[in-house]
């Protein structure tokens, strides 16, 4: 069977809506004149369907697009409470044996709701373990993280359904020119017919609280991955890539490095269902509106603020997404004068763009935030040692049980207070 985009499929399309509308005009009885009308309907809407998939590069094959459609009937997948105190085992949430010898070939994919405790939002995410994350010379490394948004219309799934994002991670690790990361990939907007842009909307949804602030803190207590701040990156594409340039400004603290692939730098109306409408995030709010302009806010932020590294990439066939990127490169080398823009020849603002720049932005991302998890695990096992050093001096001394300072002193209770101990918990997954 032709494949989706080809254009032996359209040729086919068009064949048999001919042939029905043709059977249409022909057809003596009325019954035979309304099936053909029906038939001739079932064409009609593939073809409109398929245009819109061309026009987007969606899905290439059609194994993509079952693979989608088998994932969204997925039945409900794991829940973690946002508010758990103690990290999670990965087989204890999942309910169920993972195969750690196949996943230390290929990886693991985790599909799990979250619940985000600030935000009040419930999500669908999924998180893609690299086969490193099972190795046994990784069993103490926290890995670094990169949060992956969506586009709109989108879902978590098309990074790896459509784009690919995992295996080539996976392959980019195995020929040493990337770094392996636990990839992040949650439902931007809750819905298919919902544009939230990443924003905590006035009276409504609290995105950006979900997306920069329940969600890292629950994968960081979930999974061996760095706590939210240098180690982790986000990137995106389309709305996405706004998401990553507005987030990674307003919760600076919580990221180390920001891709943007053809994304634009101002926002827009968002999108609600039940009804359908188009409102302003900011309810009219010019304050609100500026704090999230990545452009504005990035020249109105005190020299010296720390922000995210950059890195940018469009389409050359897409002029808005290339002046967009321009103009924020700009912007950004007035902070940091290294700034990557990369621009795909001949890309327009689809999937085949997108495709394109995930190799070179992995790159340049993934040895950033590895180089930052190192530094983050050298300075936890620094300190940890020296707490260890200070407990073992403590417990060690006689003299200072037996000090007739600590005796005598009207302060003291006359009872002797043991060292601090940790609770025992389950280490992550």
């Amino acid at each position: 069977m032709p494949e989706p985009q080809s254009t032996l499929f359209f040729l086919i399309l068009m064949v048999f809506f001919g042939a029905m509308v043709w059977w249409l005009v022909v057809a003596k009885q009325v019954v035979f004149r309304v099936l053909a009308a029906c038939l001739a309907f079932i064409p009609a809407m593939m073809f409109g369907v398929a245009a819109v998939n061309k026009y987007y590069d969606y899905y290439q094959n059609w194994n993509s697009a079952i693979a989608d459609i088998k994932t969204q009937s997925t039945p409900a997948a794991p829940q973690h409470p946002a508010h758990a105190d103690a990290p999670v085992n990965l087989s204890s949430f999942l309910g169920r044996t993972i195969d750690r010898q196949l996943a230390a070939q290929q990886g693991f994919t985790v599909h799990i709701w979250v619940q985000g405790q600030r935000s009040g939002i419930t999500r669908s995410v999924y998180a893609y373990l690299p086969p490193q994350y099972f190795a046994p010379g990784f069993r103490t490394y926290r890995f670094p993280v990169i949060e992956l948004l969506h586009g709109f219309p989108g879902q978590p799934q098309d990074w790896i359904t459509v784009l690919g994002v995992a295996t080539t991670l996976q392959k980019l690790v195995s020929e040493g020119k990337a770094k392996p990361a636990v990839l992040v990939m949650p439902d931007v907007n809750g819905g298919r017919g919902i544009s939230l842009q990443c924003l905590n909307q006035v009276r409504g949804p609290q995105d950006a609280t979900f997306l920069a602030q329940d969600l890292p803190m629950d994968i960081y207590r979930m999974l061996r991955v760095q706590r939210p701040g240098r180690a982790w990156g986000v990137a995106g594409y389309s709305e996405g890539g706004f998401c990553a340039a507005n987030l990674g400004l307003r919760y600076a603290s919580n990221y180390g490095y920001a891709a943007v692939l053809s994304g634009y730098f101002k926002p827009s109306n968002n999108q609600l269902n039940h009804p359908s409408r188009m409102v302003s995030p900011f309810d009219g709010n010019a304050r609100l509106e500026r704090l999230n302009t990545p452009a504005d806010l990035l020249q109105s932020l005190p020299a010296g603020t720390p922000v995210p590294h950059f890195w940018l990439g469009a389409g050359s066939a897409a002029g808005h997404d290339v002046t967009n990127a321009e103009v924020f490169e700009q912007l950004v080398q007035l902070r940091q004068p290294a700034v990557t823009l990369k621009v795909v020849p001949g890309g327009g603002h689809t999937m085949f763009t997108w495709r394109l720049l995930i190799m070179p932005m992995l790159e340049w991302m993934t040895p950033g935030i590895a180089s930052q998890a190192v530094q983050a695990d050298t300075h936890a096992a620094q300190k940890a040692a020296a707490k260890a050093r200070r407990t073992a001096k403590a417990t060690q001394s006689p003299k200072a049980a037996r000090s007739p300072k600590a005796t005598h002193s009207p302060k003291a209770s006359g009872k002797t207070t043991p060292p601090n101990r940790q609770h025992a918990s389950h280490k992550p997954a």
